[in-house]
């Protein structure tokens, strides 16, 4: 059990998150920080009085700075405005860059040696902006994504296929948006291909649904998604924390890998105790490499638009 854990932003997905960082036991204390006052507070106190209920003994803290998360080994970054009925993921840069930079600078004043999750959107630029502020190796930073975008996938895959969720094994690569690239070539259901299960017409319809996955709840909901994104993060948060060493689709550094440089997209990668241990570099088809240069330029534009700003 780690000593320390901070989650910034104390909004939908962040406090989900602390709340179930503190049931799952992964430290003795979970921070949770926001910039609006009374909030992170308020919730804290919330959720630690359901300590006693749920029979959990992690405290957790909400603060307004900093401070309280000084030497945190793990923090969870999901600051940011969330989505609006209307709007794109990237339609958030000009504002979240900025919040981002600011985390960033905290981050490596007060957890410098923290492995660093971030949730925040337009993901792939969001992470980006991070380490580049923060200067930490990519092994300690990277965005949560394709954990997330695969379990949309492998529901909608189990639920077409008529079998348990749990059967269903799926990856998505690429950027966190519209370009995102499911590969089917690599979604099996307990060994089987999908593809000898699920139609041809019926798998891209899924694909599609897939990459429109968040807008979807954006439209339902007024707002976005925030159960299994949070959800997706434990998933992460636990690999590094246990030493599991988990391979999962995430948005991670590369440095070579599939052909790119000083890009942030997703890709498979181990994450164990050492942070983001390995980039497994999977062979594609030739359409689906084609489908991943495109989501990579389309990361690379905002990534640039990012810096710009």
């Amino acid at each position: 059990m780690l000593t320390k854990i901070t989650v910034v932003g104390a909004g939908n997905v962040g406090a989900t998150t602390a709340q179930r960082l503190a049931e799952k036991e992964l430290a003795r204390t979970v921070v949770l920080v926001d910039v609006i006052e009374g909030v992170p507070q308020g919730k804290a106190l919330d959720q630690y009085e359901s300590a006693p209920i749920e029979g959990f003994d992690t405290r957790i803290i909400g603060a307004n700075d900093y401070g309280p998360a000084a030497g945190s080994e793990l923090v969870v970054v999901t600051a940011g405005i969330a989505r609006k009925p209307g709007m794109s993921r990237d339609d958030l840069i000009g504002i979240n860059a900025k919040i981002v930079r600011t985390v960033a600078e905290n981050i490596k004043r007060h957890a410098p040696q923290a492995f660093v999750i971030v949730v925040s959107n337009p993901l792939d630029a969001m992470v980006y902006e991070l380490k580049r502020v923060t200067g930490f190796s990519g092994k300690k930073v990277v965005g949560m994504a394709g954990v997330l975008d695969a379990a949309r996938f492998q529901l909608f895959l189990a639920r077409e296929a008529g079998v348990a969720v749990k059967d269903v094994r799926a990856m998505v690569l690429g950027g966190h948006g519209d370009t995102m690239v499911p590969v089917t070539s690599y979604c099996t259901i307990n060994g089987v291909p999908v593809s000898q299960l699920i139609a041809a017409d019926k798998l891209q319809a899924i694909v599609e649904r897939t990459r429109g996955g968040g807008g979807e709840l954006v439209k339902l909901m007024g707002t976005s998604a925030y159960y299994a994104p949070a959800t997706a993060g434990i998933v992460m948060a636990e690999s590094y924390l246990k030493d599991q060493k988990r391979l999962v689709p995430a948005a991670a550094y590369l440095d070579g890998e599939y052909g790119y440089k000083e890009l942030y997209l997703g890709v498979p990668v181990v994450i164990g105790a050492g942070g983001v241990e390995k980039v497994v570099d999977i062979k594609l088809t030739a359409d689906e490499k084609a489908m991943l240069d495109k989501s990579a330029a389309a990361v690379r534009e905002l990534i640039e638009a990012s810096k710009k700003l």
